[in-house]
Order: C-alpha cells, then sequence, then structure tokens
C-alpha cells in the first residue's frame, strides 16, 4: 500500500510541477506579447520601457523560462544555469559598487569550476518494490512504463522470460534491462522469487 501512495505522490507532485511551469509559460509568453507592443516607446526616455527596463525585462523572462526547465528535467544543469542568469542579471543591471560586480564575477567563477570538477553525469535511479505474483500490465498502469508483456504473465513471469532469452542465472540480485527501465530480483523465499524492483531513471 505504501508503494501505491507514494506512486500517486509521485505523479501529484510531477502534475503540480508542470502545471506551474505552464502557468509560468503563459505569463512569460504575454509579457513577452506586452514587452513587443511596447518597442516603438524605446526612443521616448520617459515611456516604458527604456534601455535598462528592457535589459531588465528580458533578463527576468530568461529566469524564468530557466526555471521552467528546471521543473521540468531536475538535473544539476538546469540548477547551474538558474543560478548563472540569476547572478549575471545582478552584475550587469544593478551597478551598485565594483566590489559587488567582483563578488558577482567570483560567484560565476566558484559556478563554472564547481561544474567542471565536482558534476557528474549520473541518472538518479528510482526503485519500486512489487510482488512477483502482481500482473505486468498493473504495474504498466502505475509506472506507466511499457514492460513487454502477454495478457495474463506476471512480473516473474516477465523476468524469467528474459534471464532465459539471455541465459541469465536466475537468483536474487540478478537484473534485466529494458529500453528506459530494468527488473531486479529482490527477494526470495523458499527459493522462488518473491519480490522485483521495477528500477528507472530519473533525468
Amino acid at each position: 500500500m505504501r508503494h501505491y501512495v507514494s506512486i500517486f505522490l509521485k505523479r501529484l507532485a510531477t502534475l503540480l510541477e508542470f502545471f506551474i511551469a505552464l502557468m509560468l509559460s503563459i505569463g512569460i509568453i504575454l509579457l513577452c506579447i506586452r514587452m513587443a507592443a511596447s518597442l516603438t516607446n524605446i526612443p521616448n526616455l520617459d515611456v516604458w520601457p527604456n534601455y535598462n527596463d528592457l535589459l531588465e525585462t528580458c533578463f527576468n523572462l530568461i529566469i524564468g523560462v530557466e526555471l521552467i526547465r528546471m521543473m521540468y528535467y531536475h538535473t544539476p544543469n538546469t540548477v547551474f544555469e538558474v543560478l548563472l542568469f540569476a547572478i549575471a542579471r545582478q552584475i550587469i543591471i544593478d551597478h551598485s559598487s565594483i566590489w559587488g560586480s567582483l563578488v558577482g564575477v567570483c560567484a560565476i567563477a566558484v559556478l563554472f569550476a564547481t561544474r567542471k570538477y565536482l558534476f557528474c553525469e549520473f541518472d538518479v535511479a528510482e526503485e519500486i518494490l512489487f510482488r512477483a505474483s502482481l500482473k505486468a500490465k498493473s504495474v504498466n498502469k502505475l509506472l506507466g512504463i511499457k514492460i513487454p508483456h502477454e495478457e495474463s504473465q506476471t512480473l516473474l513471469d516477465v523476468f524469467l522470460q528474459k534471464c532465459e532469452e539471455y541465459d541469465i542465472e536466475v537468483g536474487v540480485g540478478a537484473c534485466v534491462y529494458f529500453q528506459d527501465f530494468g527488473l531486479r530480483a529482490a527477494k526470495a523465499h523458499d527459493g522462488k522469487i518473491s519480490r522485483i524492483q521495477v528500477i528507472r531513471s530519473i533525468h
């Protein structure tokens, strides 16, 4: 039961993220249209947008676009892009002092150094445990994946079929792989696989 609740909450969080991203996208599109309609006012410095306002608005819109990407992709690189644009905006728009600009430049240098030496390309794996006797089609519906199966096949049937196909020794820890997920024998009882773990990567 806990797994089903966990799956539901993850799907709900994903839907909420998409909804927020959609609202943010609509807002950015409307602001872009407003900005485009106001470009004829640029020569008049007393009317928005003058050059500084235009620059600040563009930076804000770019940061908004990067926030949409961050909500959609969930990778360290998208967080890096948001921080990079936010710091660059502060340096370029805010002309408070040379020391403030220096701190901003150092912050960007630290970001690039972190990206070069500390970032690593990896996938965060999502591991969900199921009874081996559960129907494969039920798992497909729950997780939104495509386990190839016949109508009445269970997870164990699919797992054993794949093990036989690739001559993999059946036992706890054995794994079979598909295009974007894998199945792993997680537990056994009386010599039979009782729990199978569905492993898929979150990019």
